[in-house]
């Protein structure tokens, strides 16, 4: 089942709410990456990949080769890649072979903030490791080291720098999406 968290959702939104409500089925049961990775093909109709972020994207989407096909699959068929906060961690599933996010430069949450975290309470403990270390031994450039609310985009790449970054993202986003597929 996908999570949402209704106390964020836009109950007024006369274009979100019945989407939402239109498109509930799909949510409760949504379909495994493997089984939507096999189907992948240069004619499937998803415009883009969305990781979001949170300390969970470090558990398990780096090691995934469903994510890291699903990635591929993207970049080399020229869709959008978008992700904020902790999400660029599933590029690290790129690390092993040929990365094609190699050069690309990305906003996301700096690793200066995780290693504070354990001294104001947010986490119990400090982190094995760093992804934004890792995200630079694959060669990728990581171009904020604070929290701003910052986005950036390189290509078909968009990616924030937290969750302050979410709204100015999706704004982003969809003003690149309509750009390369209306008309």
């Amino acid at each position: 089942m996908t999570k949402f968290e209704y106390w964020a959702m836009p109950h007024k939104d006369e274009k979100v709410m019945p989407f939402f409500e239109q498109h509930k089925s799909l949510f409760r049961n949504p379909k495994k990456l493997a089984d939507v990775v096999a189907s992948l093909n240069a004619d499937s109709e998803y415009a883009a990949i969305f990781v979001p972020g949170g300390h969970g994207a470090l558990i398990g989407l780096p090691e995934s080769q469903d994510v890291a096909a699903a990635l591929q699959w993207a970049i080399k068929n020229d869709r959008f890649v978008i992700s904020l906060c902790h999400g660029p961690a599933a590029f690290l599933a790129l690390r092993h072979g040929d990365n094609p996010l190699n050069g690309y430069s990305i906003c996301a949450f700096p690793d200066a903030a995780d290693k504070q975290t354990p001294e104001i309470g947010y986490m119990p403990g400090h982190l094995n490791w760093y992804f934004g270390e890792e995200l630079k031994k694959m060669g990728m450039n990581i171009i904020n080291d604070d929290i701003t609310g910052r986005v950036h985009k390189d290509r078909k790449l968009l990616t924030g720098d937290s969750p302050f970054s979410a709204n100015a993202l999706g704004k982003l986003a969809a003003q690149e999406m309509l750009a390369a597929y209306a008309g």
